[in-house]
């Protein structure tokens, strides 16, 4: 397994909006590579952190990364809607904080599992390996009519109906098995004056889309964070980072509909541009959090 190094986003201002140096028990409900754990682990020498990963990989790298802080960390291979059955597992009741990166990784997108649009690669796009539903099923076995509402709903493509209506007739005549193949269909089907010479793909938006449907990723974050919510300690905080508009307004709505608790971002948190500079990935960031109140 290559080693692929993910950033951490907005690192500095995570640490801060979740008072880690305070000390505490915290939950990093991404773990990802374990670069904000680890963060959070440094921040106070009595800090534990408990980790949750739905992809075996990063959970590989991970204990990999933070071997050294021995039992400040434990780590479970799990969904974060599943917040409450690792925290029991535990035996721990509350927590100081709760951190969730949202949103598909560096590892990911430079992985072989069809999340990018630039190399081929077969069409699979779980995040978890032990979910049977992949992006190969969803392209070929939806109905233009769902297809399209996927493709509007999650990307925000003004072209979905067409790109669906092609992809049927596609399909029709074999199987579409690879990323590159999806690509050049969302490719023909949007007016090459609309995005040529632009660096992102016309086809981002389709696989945007069809990502979160095959790992649910709405249905995981309107879970998560209420159940996240009932284990935060008073003057404890959630905190959240996402990576585009539809992710950070459910974020939003949620974080304002939590009973007993405050927003404390007036406006999101977005990267300094010396952060953009040295890790363009992250120019889309937002950060938003909220806390228990006294």
């Amino acid at each position: 397994m290559s080693e692929i190094y993910h950033p951490p986003v907005l690192l500095d201002e995570s640490i801060s909006m979740l008072k880690a140096r305070e000390g505490g028990i915290f939950v990093d409900a991404t773990l990802g590579g374990g670069g904000h754990t680890e963060a959070i682990l440094k921040a106070n020498p009595k800090n534990r952190v408990i980790g949750i990963d739905r992809d075996e990989e990063a959970i590989e790298r991970a204990i990999k990364r933070l071997e050294p802080y021995g039992d400040r960390v434990s780590i479970y291979h799990a969904n974060f809607s599943q917040i409450g059955e690792v925290l029991e597992a535990e035996g721990i009741g509350e927590v100081n904080g709760v951190l969730f990166d949202l949103g598909v990784s560096h590892f990911h997108l430079r992985g072989e599992r069809g999340f990018t649009v630039w190399k081929e690669q077969p069409l699979d796009m779980r995040m978890d390996r032990r979910q049977k539903l992949t992006a190969r099923d969803v392209v070929n076995e939806l109905s233009e009519r769902e297809l399209a509402d996927v493709i509007f709903k999650y990307g925000q493509e003004r072209f979905a109906r067409k790109i669906a209506r092609e992809i049927v007739r596609r399909r029709k005549e074999k199987p579409i098995e690879t990323t590159t193949e999806l690509a050049q269909i969302v490719e023909e089907v949007i007016p090459k004056k609309l995005w040529a010479g632009r660096k992102k793909h016309p086809a981002i938006k389709t696989f945007q889309a069809i990502r979160i449907f095959v790992n649910k990723e709405f249905e995981e974050i309107e879970k998560g964070i209420p159940s996240a919510a009932e284990f935060i300690k008073s003057g404890g905080r959630i905190v959240v980072i996402t990576f585009h508009s539809l992710e950070d307004r459910l974020v939003k709505n949620i974080l304002r509909s939590l009973q007993g608790f405050k927003v404390v971002t007036k406006k999101p948190i977005e990267p300094s541009p010396e952060e953009v500079r040295e890790n363009p990935a992250s120019r889309s960031a937002k950060l938003r959090a909220a806390e228990r109140e006294e």
